[in-house]
């Protein structure tokens, strides 16, 4: 079993935020396999389904950004995980819309990647980072809690529908062959 986890921030207010690509993901990937994202507890919102033959179980936790740790910890315990975890995020240090998958790795200066590995005692499981930029103007803090500019949003959209594809290709194929696919198509 694959256990897909969207970093983000709850709620309305941080919907449509740079911080929140994660949970754009994971939307995605319920939409495109009808996935209902209906169970809920204190911490994390999933849902169940399947993948290419693999099952798979999508995530949001609900816990704010700096703490998805405890909701990451919640979710591999409750769901028994003894597989495969596969977490997706923004990161600020790439151009907007870029994509870089990663085997595994520290948590570059992200906070909510920082809590997912303090939570589980590891830094071994693969990410899918989206490029969102940065602003020299905007503090870091405020630039990812900031939403998306128009011009931005038909290639954010693009590269969260890339970012679900490539969701969806590890899980058939692994890592390495996404990784060559995905670097080589920048």
């Amino acid at each position: 079993m694959w256990l897909i986890v969207g970093l983000g921030n709850p709620g309305r207010k941080y919907a449509k935020t740079r911080h929140n690509l994660g949970f754009m993901v994971i939307d995605a990937l319920s939409s495109k396999l009808s996935i209902s994202l209906e169970n809920r507890s204190k911490n994390l919102v999933c849902g169940r389904g399947a993948a290419d033959d693999e099952e798979i179980t999508l995530i949001k936790p609900l816990t704010f950004m700096n703490r998805s740790g405890s909701a990451v910890r919640e979710a591999v315990r409750k769901h028994k995980y003894n597989h495969k975890l596969l977490v997706i995020y923004d990161d600020i240090d790439l151009s907007p819309g870029v994509l870089r998958i990663k085997r595994n790795g520290s948590a570059g200066g992200h906070r909510g990647v920082e809590s997912v590995i303090e939570s589980l005692g590891s830094k071994n499981f693969p990410r899918v980072k989206i490029g969102i930029g940065k602003s020299d103007e905007i503090p870091a803090e405020d630039y990812v809690l900031g939403k998306f500019k128009k011009n931005e949003l038909s290639q954010i959209k693009k590269a969260v529908d890339r970012a679900a594809e490539a969701v969806l290709m590890i899980i058939a194929e692994g890592i390495s062959p996404v990784q060559n696919r995905f670097h080589k198509s920048l």
